[in-house]
């Protein structure tokens, strides 16, 4: 469960780029985090990873806070961010190993999720060749094995889909049907619509900072236009 109390942020003083955000993301459930550009997305998925510092408010991931038990919390959850091109001199095993590293994943337990992650996402082959060699939707393939390679219960993804051909894309969004199924989070962000609309269990809209509305594609409809798709919803409302 990630719980966002009272959140605000500022990078020029007295313009709040996130305006006392309140949002609770259940164990269990796809939500799906929409926005127009620079609306405070990203901001946001900063904060709860613990890579922007909050002004005000708090945020809590399964119990502990990401202010005052940092690293406790942020092994309790996997992170995709919206730009694959990090540490590109590295192969794409020594960025797995590196990360497994990190989490301490015995060798005979990381061996065996690479392989499995690397050959579903179609990048087996390709360990041995420095990121900086990779596409771009590789670079972003690699982002998402390494993400998983701890198997955090909280999964959040910036712009996850960016760059993923269409198979790679189909198993992302299968992968996260099965991780909430199991009573796991999954906390994304998109500009793919249609992608939101089929998958997520509840849908979050921020729009200069604040948010205007949370709920389910259905309670959308019925609040603001039955029969319309949430793309028809989306604008409707970003404008009001």
């Amino acid at each position: 469960m990630i719980e966002i109390k009272n959140v605000s942020k500022s990078y020029v003083q007295g313009v709040k780029t996130v305006d006392n955000l309140n949002l609770e993301i259940k164990n269990g459930e796809i939500f799906g985090f929409l926005g127009p550009n620079g609306a405070g997305k990203t901001t946001t998925i900063k904060m709860i990873t613990g890579i922007l510092e909050i002004d005000e408010g708090d945020i809590i991931i399964d119990g502990t806070s990401i202010i005052k038990e940092a690293v406790e919390t942020k092994r309790k959850f996997g992170f995709v961010p919206d730009n694959p091109d990090v540490f590109l001199k590295l192969k794409g095993i020594e960025y797995l190993n590196f990360l497994a590293d990190i989490y301490i994943i015995s060798k005979q337990e990381r061996q065996e999720k690479i392989e499995k992650l690397s050959k579903k996402f179609g990048i087996y082959d390709n360990l041995n060749d420095r990121l900086q060699s990779y596409s771009h939707g590789m670079r972003q393939k690699i982002m998402v094995i390494g993400t998983l390679l701890h198997s955090p219960k909280n999964w959040i993804l910036d712009e996850p889909m960016t760059g993923l051909d269409p198979k790679s894309s189909h198993d992302l969004k299968e992968m996260m049907k099965e991780h909430s199924k199991k009573g796991n989070t999954v906390f994304f962000s998109t500009h793919v619509l249609e992608v939101a609309e089929k998958l997520c269990d509840r849908i979050g809209i921020i729009n200069k900072g604040k948010l205007i509305f949370v709920g389910t594609y259905e309670e959308m409809k019925n609040q603001f236009k039955e029969n319309a798709s949430l793309e028809e919803l989306f604008l409707e409302i970003i404008e009001k």
